[in-house]
């Protein structure tokens, strides 16, 4: 693309172009040379902008506005975890004393590695792997480390969708089938009677779960079917990229929200709803002395926000180059924080109801037996004529009639987390309700949405960093999303069999915690020791106009990976000082019993951590020394004159300095260059900072010849990245130099 230009007062060009490299150029002192930028093809993940190019790819997918980024990224940052395991940290860890440690750890470890993530895909405008291999080829093992890790668990995590489909299709019904035991010629089944109705329908009806994880006995049809469904639902979301998954996020973000105030209201109102929250909330402040209360909060926050995925970075990459990523960052964490608090009162409000119900059940079967013994004249005796009644018996008749134990804090203190919290407790509280099926279908489309909204934003990750691979670039989206729907499914079978939930746990416990901690750690070595923490905050300011201070500075560079590296270092003497253990249930008791993970399958969640971090030293290895080489192209180009008969020394020896206050590059992308364009801010043409950095070798020559031809060569002679195209596939990244 040639476009004339009439001197420094003529007409503006519509294409890209860049400002008089050198008044000299003419010999008259006027402006008289222009510089045409001729962008390139698509190539691999190292040939976009890596050396300073905030445009990135023109043709990348960019979200349709504002809103649709903030509510794929709520979407995604609250998930399940808010609802099934915050709570349950805040009733293990201190009550209301935990959001002590929890507030500090996502001050000093959440919000700026954050940052971090988002800050740098939008800095790049790449996926995972491209990010790091632009930082140096040598970290190109990070991106796919995070990769692998992601689809570990976009793997078992979409069985919590496939469960939660289940129940939901169940919740039609007038009355709940886990209200009630199966009965058998009029008598309710053993199991049933010995465990409770709801742990009766999640072990057996839904699971059929098998004794041990070395006995899967068979596929469940009924899982398989809700497994393709799950997958299915997956696949026409994200199939292409945010075009179709953005449109959902207005109902998988928003949606949670709306049934978390219904049950908020109608919790609130319930008897025993006040003594919910005061069992969770009161302060245990000794509890703040223990280590593990703060291991837990710094678990909890790096995991709430989902780092080191790739997705944060994916998101970030599709954001216009001048957008604020700072303010984002901070509303998504006082959002994230605010609705696990938020959903931990609701939760605890209706499980406050459930424990009262549960007492007065318990208490209404002593004044029977007490009624029994002409102890007391009714079963309607007012509770204090029943607690004075009970005091004046000793404690061997109370063993001998078979009392109940009735204690509000003890019902109060058996809720669980995860699946147990999600299909056993809240499931039990829900049968109390009046209307039961209308809050079983609310509550599980809820479960639903907060799911989808996190599996969106997890393939994304994955899916984003496939696509900027050269070779699936020519292959449609919807097609490779297929593939990888399919695979994930076939692999996910294994959840369908009656070992199913002692596999998920497996997963969830090696698959994403080891391996998640190390891509972190390594990301945030990279960018601020590597990358420089001088140049990101330079970034930063171009992109939002505002300065990282000390507090960024201090979190980056040493809080935030202190804290991690004690998370990792944690996490890693936890398993090897603690065998790890399952809970298998115990059909003939009723129950459920701990066992040990047979070696075998400790091999096999070995392999997986493994599996999760070996690619960062092995492309460490492979690069440093050869072995394996890469193509940066115009990474860290260097110009080369190439059939020219003009002078270029003097033009690239210096740049013209004037008209900067439009300068978008800053020092961190190469020095000061004036880019002008018609676009508008959100679309800034790339910048040539780093060409101009490296000078000609070339000899100058007199001559008027008025066109020149510079391209781009990459100073390292590296032979090409195999996930590159090939050499004879790219158009040359050329500037054209005419002289009018």
């Amino acid at each position: 693309m040639t476009t004339k230009v009439d001197g420094p007062g003529g007409p503006r060009n519509n294409g890209h172009e860049m400002a008089p490299l050198n008044t000299r150029a003419r010999g008259d002192g006027t402006h008289g040379v222009t510089i045409m930028l001729s962008p390139p093809d698509r190539n691999s993940v190292g040939s976009r902008e890596g050396a300073g190019l905030p445009d990135g790819d023109p043709d990348r997918a960019a979200w349709s506005g504002k809103m649709q980024f903030f509510l794929s990224i709520i979407g995604y940052s609250v998930g399940l975890g808010n609802i099934w395991r915050f709570p349950y940290l805040c009733q293990q860890n201190g009550g209301g004393a935990f959001l002590i440690p929890f507030m500090i750890m996502l001050i000093l470890e959440g919000i700026p590695l954050f940052l971090i993530e988002l800050g740098m895909g939008q800095r790049m405008r790449l996926g995972a792997l491209g990010v790091w291999n632009t930082i140096h080829p040598w970290l190109g093992g990070i991106g796919i480390s995070s990769c692998i890790v992601t689809l570990f668990v976009a793997i078992y995590y979409n069985v919590i969708i496939t469960w939660c489909f289940y129940y939901f299709f169940n919740s039609f019904q007038v009355t709940l089938p886990w209200a009630t035991c199966p009965q058998f010629n009029g008598t309710d089944l053993p199991e049933c009677e010995r465990s409770s109705e709801t742990a009766y329908f999640w072990y057996r009806t839904t699971l059929d779960a098998s004794p041990s994880i070395e006995q899967p006995e068979g596929f469940k049809w009924w899982i398989v079917l809700c497994l393709l469904l799950s997958w299915t639902v997956v696949f026409f979301i994200v199939m292409k990229g945010i075009q179709s998954s953005g449109k959902v996020v207005y109902f998988t973000s928003l949606f949670p929200y709306i049934v978390l105030t219904i049950f908020f209201i109608r919790g609130i109102t319930l008897k025993g709803a006040g003594a919910g929250l005061m069992h969770m909330y009161t302060p245990k402040v000794e509890k703040l002395l223990e280590p593990t209360v703060w291991l837990d909060a710094a678990t909890q926050v790096f995991y709430s926000f989902g780092l080191a995925f790739g997705s944060l970075i994916a998101f970030g990459s599709y954001n216009t180059p001048k957008n604020n990523c700072v303010r984002d960052v901070i509303l998504v964490s006082v959002c994230n924080a605010v609705t696990a608090i938020y959903a931990s009162v609701v939760i605890f409000a209706i499980l406050g109801y459930k424990a009262t119900v549960g007492v007065d059940r318990c208490i209404a079967v002593n004044k029977g037996i007490l009624f029994k013994h002409n102890i007391i004249d009714s079963i309607h005796v007012e509770n204090d004529i029943y607690e004075a009644k009970m005091n004046s018996l000793d404690e061997a008749t109370k063993a001998n009639w078979t009392f109940e134990h009735c204690s509000l804090e003890e019902q109060l203190d058996s809720a669980a987390e995860g699946t147990g919290l999600a299909f056993i407790v809240f499931t039990q509280a829900i049968v109390q309700l009046p209307g039961a099926p209308f809050w079983a279908v609310l509550f599980f489309t809820m479960l639903l949405s907060l799911g989808l909204g996190s599996q969106i934003g997890i393939l994304e990750g994955m899916l984003c960093t496939i696509f900027d691979i050269d070779i699936f670039k020519r292959i449609r989206k919807p097609y490779v999303t297929g593939v990888v729907c399919l695979f994930c499914f076939t692999v996910g079978l294994v959840f369908t069999t009656g070992a199913g939930e002692y596999w998920l746990k497996m997963f969830d416990s090696f698959a994403g915690t080891i391996g998640l901690v190390v891509v972190a750690l390594m990301e945030t070595i990279a960018v601020i020791y590597i990358y420089g923490h001088k140049k990101f905050t330079e970034d930063i300011y171009q992109m939002t106009g505002i300065r990282p201070g000390i507090y960024w500075q201090m979190t980056w560079r040493y809080i935030g990976p202190v804290i991690m590296f004690i998370i990792l270092v944690s996490s890693i003497l936890s398993m090897i000082l603690k065998s790890p253990t399952y809970s298998a249930w115990n059909g003939e008791l009723g129950i459920t019993e701990t066992k040990s993970y047979p070696d075998w399958v400790l091999g096999i969640a070995l392999a997986m951590i493994v599996a999760s971090v070996l690619p960062m030293p092995l492309v460490f290895l492979l690069r440093r020394f050869q072995i394996l080489k890469v193509d940066l192209d115009i990474h860290q180009g260097s110009i080369r004159r190439n059939e020219t008969t003009a002078s270029t020394k003097e033009m690239i020896d210096e740049d013209d300095d004037d008209d900067d206050d439009d300068d978008f590059s800053g020092p961190a992308l190469g020095g000061p260059v004036n880019v002008r364009s018609d676009s508008d801010d959100e679309d800034e043409p790339p910048t040539m900072g780093k060409m101009l950095s490296n000078k000609s070798s070339s000899q100058a020559a007199n001559t008027t010849t008025a066109h020149q031809t510079f391209q781009f060569k990459n100073q390292h002679h590296l032979t090409p990245n195999p996930l590159a195209a090939s050499p004879t596939r790219k158009k040359p990244f050329s500037m054209e130099v005419m002289d009018f």
